[in-house]
């Protein structure tokens, strides 16, 4: 498989995965990681910005929902702001996070940087213990 097609099914399958869809990235990461490790720095850009990306789609969905009934736990995230957003990369947590942020108008801007400083620092702890360890395994 080559670099450009390796890095373009990186950013899709994380971009995807951080929308209301299932899917994990983080194998796809792996994957680049073992076959093409002189694109780390590279990959890691990639998985974050399609994360980061699909994170404001779901975000953006929020922002579309009526206001007319009350979400459930809104009250917590609107105390923490868009800094809550540092947790958009935990699994089924995120999705709902990103979701009640632009449920709740919170400023776009902030909501995406928090967000990709969240997922930069995941896919980085990620993408150095693969590093790590395929030192160990071949």
């Amino acid at each position: 498989m080559s670099d450009l097609f390796s890095l373009g099914a990186l950013f899709t399958s994380s971009l995807l995965a951080a929308t209301l869809l299932p899917g994990g990235s983080e194998a796809v990461l792996f994957g680049v990681l073992k076959t093409h490790p002189d694109t780390f720095w590279l990959a890691l850009a990639l998985a974050t910005l399609g994360n980061t990306l699909g994170g404001m789609i779901t975000f953006g969905m929020g922002w579309l929902l009526p206001q007319t009934q009350q979400l459930k736990h809104v009250d917590k995230i609107r105390r923490y702001g868009t800094p809550v957003l540092l947790l958009a990369w935990v699994p089924l947590l995120g999705d709902a996070l990103c979701l009640a942020a632009g449920w709740l108008r919170l400023n776009p801007w902030l909501a995406t940087l928090y967000m990709g400083i969240g997922k930069f620092v995941r896919y980085g702890l990620i993408a150095a213990g693969m590093q790590y360890a395929m030192l160990f395994v071949p």
